[in-house]
């Protein structure tokens, strides 16, 4: 990362949300609702890349998002986990999938949304997960995985990595 970035997972988690806070307008399209949220945590398990009917790409993971909490007797605090299902659809779902794995920092930006299913048994279930409108990778790949995944994506979309590109025929 270039100077003037943050180094540090915690510097980059304030960094994200002052961003994200920055873009934000608060202006729902109704004054009654609104359905938004944000989370930085890890990956709990390395994403899976399906397709649904139609043909569009869909990822799936959990994400761990730490807390503090406090303990019983008011003194010390100490870290919890939440775990939200993410659902990320369409060029995102590509390339969540081809670049995350377990432990790696995300943001995510988008919605909750509550599903109803029925299971084997024919009973009603519910599924609460988050819907994704923009997913932003915080963290490095890990050692093994730095080697493989972008050399390994430039090759299979056809395009030149950043260093063979010739930048003196741009036209600006």
């Amino acid at each position: 990362m270039g100077a003037g970035w943050p180094t540090s997972a915690a510097s980059l988690k304030r960094f994200w949300i002052a961003r994200a806070a920055a873009r934000t307008v608060c202006r729902p399209a109704s004054r009654e609702s609104m359905n938004r949220i944000i989370l930085i945590g890890r990956l709990t398990a390395s994403p899976e890349l399906r397709y649904l009917p139609d043909g569009r790409p869909v990822v799936r993971f959990r994400l761990a998002v730490d807390r503090p909490r406090r303990s019983g007797d008011g003194g010390t605090s100490r870290q919890e986990a939440d775990f939200f299902n993410v659902v990320v659809f369409s060029g995102q779902a590509e390339a969540a999938a081809r670049y995350l794995e377990k432990g790696r920092l995300v943001a995510v930006d988008g919605r909750m949304q509550i599903r109803e299913y029925q299971d084997r048994d024919g009973a009603r279930r519910w599924a609460a997960e988050v819907v994704a409108q923009q997913v932003e990778f915080l963290s490095r790949p890990q050692a093994s995985q730095a080697g493989k995944a972008e050399p390994e994506a430039a090759a299979t979309a056809g395009e030149a990595s950043p260093e063979e590109e010739d930048f003196d025929e741009v036209p600006f």
